[in-house]
């Protein structure tokens, strides 16, 4: 069986958030993983781009990819035109030097059945103004830089309708996709095709019901199969990044990236996408 040739297999690093971003370099390239969307909060501290550099350093000498820089910023959450500003370039500035070709952000803090009006404004705004500034903002590469949002509740991206709304005001962003929290599969992947066009990322996990509920990738393998073969229809390139495993235990990613690579070999292979192995 051949590999699909536009579907990566990857982790993201806040898998592990205790863990150095040398270890996660380590952790990666032992399970055979591409590719590491490495998370700002624990690994690409804002402000120490001399860090950032010598993490995409160490993640290329190990034969690895930056996917990513998974960043915490929320649009239209900071009201100071100018503290917002800072933060972003702060941002934009650990992207660069981490020669990440994407960059994951919020679309606020606040869920989209309750935020109001002028709410929404505000973060479809400051999307538009991330995305606009990071095309500006070239790589090593001499391409710029694309944000992505999280796919994720308490943001406008936690109900579908409110997602492909706010993804059709804002051109040229992208969004991450990933189960959400509790959601039937059938109701899970009709989410997805919703968005399907502007998916750049998935992120891996099986959860469920809920967050507390950690299961080997198995655990959820219908729904993951199927998930696969809709993103590699696409033929695009799509990141699809490991995160978070049962009890956050180093010992099992290497068991966890083999499930990943092996739906990806099926979905190459053209097995039927519901079909377990």
């Amino acid at each position: 069986m051949r590999r699909v040739p536009f579907l990566t297999s990857g982790m993201c690093s806040v898998t592990y958030r205790p863990l150095s971003a040398d270890r996660i370099v380590e952790l990666a390239a032992g399970a055979g993983l591409d590719r590491v969307e490495w998370g700002q909060d624990a690994h690409v501290p804002l402000g120490d781009e001399a860090e950032a550099r010598r993490v995409a350093e160490a993640t290329r000498a190990a034969g690895l990819e930056v996917s990513a820089l998974g960043s915490y910023y929320r649009a239209g959450v900071v009201t100071d035109p100018e503290e917002d500003r800072r933060v972003w370039r702060q941002v934009l500035g650990a992207a660069r030097a981490l020669g990440a070709p994407r960059i994951r952000v919020w679309a606020g803090n606040t869920a989209s059945a309750a935020v109001d009006a002028a709410g929404r404004r505000r973060i479809v705004d400051g999307l538009r103004r991330c995305v606009d500034s990071a095309a500006e903002t070239t790589t090593d590469g001499g391409t710029g830089i694309t944000v992505a949002t999280e796919f994720h509740d308490g943001t406008l991206t936690d109900e579908i309708v409110s997602a492909r709304s706010m993804l059709d005001e804002v051109p040229g962003l992208r969004t991450y996709w990933q189960p959400p929290n509790g959601m039937p599969d059938e109701q899970a992947l009709a989410g997805l095709e919703a968005v399907l066009d502007r998916v750049d990322g998935v992120h891996v996990f099986s959860w469920w019901p809920t967050p507390r509920e950690r299961w080997p990738l198995e655990h959820r393998e219908a729904l993951w199969r199927r998930a696969l073969a809709t993103v590699a229809a696409t033929g695009r390139r799509i990141d699809t990044s490991l995160e978070f495993v049962p009890g956050d235990d180093p010992a099992v990613l290497s068991r966890e990236a083999a499930t990943l690579r092996r739906y990806l070999l099926d979905v190459s292979a053209g097995d039927d996408a519901g079909r377990p192995a």
